[in-house]
């Protein structure tokens, strides 16, 4: 009887022991999938996705080596009993981030909508399986709320444009414990640009991220590859963004009240689409100052002509200025177009100035030549004349030449006796009408010529085409 025991005993101990082995082998049998292998993975006397991946700590667990590993996980006092180390590493994390689309709402926009996948590449030991799996990655995309994922966070940015929960994001862990977390964002981004020589500056768009709660002695940024610059997608689109540089690069090493944490910087610069300007402020205005110096060619009296043609530029510029400028921010350091604005509108009303200064000097009595009488000093009325007027000719009576004084004697006209009169005539001044036409002349040469050399100079100073 004792020893029909001890056999039942023994049968019964051997098929339980064939069973939990049949249970742990099949762990990473071919029929069982990547969830359940992540299940015995991540059980909570195995794994703790509140401690940081232990990269240089070879006492703790280091995933599921084999199928009989699972057997630790029903030894009592597994994880609390086993001694641990307490030089954990600095855990690296490799960022890449791949661009999708790059949109600005309008030209004058100093915001601008980037769409980007951040991938972020780290290693668990924790997480290592068996090459008797036939999976080479485990899709571990409902068990992102077990597995311990870096808290990176934007900084120096403007907005997100979609919440952040729900996020597209994949989670894939290898065989070797390497993780891969890639995460689908949409930034607005608040750029920087030189708005005094808007609208030929490059806005500057930055953003950074960084962990939010490790240090840079736990967790350490750095750029996958040695990435200088951001890798584009082939489907890359574009709206009113056009990007011309950018970078990748550590965050400037600076004193913060938060402490030292590790940080990658973001530098993307844009350029605008100058000849959108050129297509509505710039040929506009030209054409509008140019369309004012034809009153120059014009009769000096075609008075209702040259006045329409003046006014109708005046405010035909006003009104595109002001409707350009509505779309732009309201800044004091427009300088490139306040400039523009100014010089061009100065132009504008010197060609009305100009007409009415014509029309006004044509428009004078031309002056008449001056007797004067015996009594009268012509030299000195001569004098005065000349002063005022220009050069003044003498003419004597013919029989008073030659006598000392002046001419005080009488002729006898008909029986009446008259006194001689002294003339002086003053030299004919040039008349009004071909003073006017002059200064047409005159400026017909200076407005056009004085135009296209702040053209040229409001151009090449602001570096237009550059």
């Amino acid at each position: 009887m004792g020893w029909s025991c001890v056999v039942a005993c023994a049968v019964a101990f051997f098929l339980m022991l064939n069973k939990v082995s049949a249970l742990t082998s099949d762990i990473f049998a071919a029929g069982k999938s990547d969830k359940e292998i992540l299940d015995n993975l991540l059980k909570n006397s195995r794994y703790d996705k509140r401690l940081l991946p232990p990269v240089d700590d070879p006492e703790f667990c280091c995933g599921l080596t084999s199928p009989n590993d699972s057997l630790a996980q029903n030894k009592v006092g597994y994880s609390s009993l086993r001694p641990r180390s307490h030089n954990r590493g600095v855990l690296t994390v490799n960022v890449s981030v791949l661009l999708l689309s790059l949109a600005s709402p309008d030209e004058s926009s100093l915001k601008y909508e980037v769409e980007f996948l951040l991938q972020q590449q780290w290693y668990d030991p924790r997480l290592r399986y068996s090459n008797q799996s036939h999976y080479d990655f485990l899709n571990a995309i409902h068990h992102h709320e077990d597995i311990w994922l870096p808290d990176t966070y934007f900084i120096m940015h403007g907005d997100f444009k979609d919440p952040i929960i729900p996020m597209h994001f994949a989670l894939r862990i290898y065989r070797n414990g390497t993780i891969n977390y890639l995460m689908r964002r949409h930034l607005i981004l608040s750029c920087q640009g030189r708005l005094n020589i808007f609208p030929f500056d490059d806005p500057l768009c930055s953003f950074a991220l960084e962990s939010i709660s490790y240090e840079q002695s736990a967790i350490t940024y750095v750029w996958k590859n040695d990435e200088d610059t951001l890798r584009k997608s082939p489907s890359l689109t574009t709206l009113n963004a056009y990007l011309i540089q950018n970078q990748t690069i550590p965050c400037p090493i600076k004193a913060s009240w938060r402490g030292n944490y590790s940080c990658l910087k973001v530098d993307l610069i844009f350029t605008r689409d100058r000849a959108f300007y050129f297509t509505t402020v710039f040929i506009p205005g030209i054409i509008l100052v140019t369309s004012s110096f034809i009153t120059f060619w014009l009769e000096w009296n075609a008075v209702p002509a040259r006045s329409m043609i003046g006014v109708t530029t005046m405010l035909n510029f006003f009104t595109t200025s002001n409707g350009f400028r509505s779309t732009l921010p309201v800044v004091s350091n427009l300088t490139a177009m306040n400039v523009w604005d100014g010089v061009c509108m100065c132009f504008i009303y010197a060609s009305l100035l100009e007409f009415v200064c014509v029309n006004y000097v044509g428009r004078k009595r031309p002056l008449h030549n001056v007797v004067y009488r015996p009594g009268e000093n012509p030299v000195t009325q001569g004098d005065k004349k000349r002063d005022s007027t220009g050069a003044a000719d003498l003419v004597t009576c013919t029989a008073c030449t030659g006598a000392p004084g002046p001419c005080t004697h009488t002729t006898n006209n008909g029986g009446v006796s008259e006194p001689c009169f002294v003339q002086v005539r003053k030299k004919e001044p040039p008349h009004p009408i071909r003073v006017a036409k002059t200064i047409d002349v005159i400026a017909r040469i200076t407005f056009p010529t004085a135009y296209a050399v702040f053209l040229i100079f409001f151009f090449i100073h602001y570096k237009a085409f550059s």
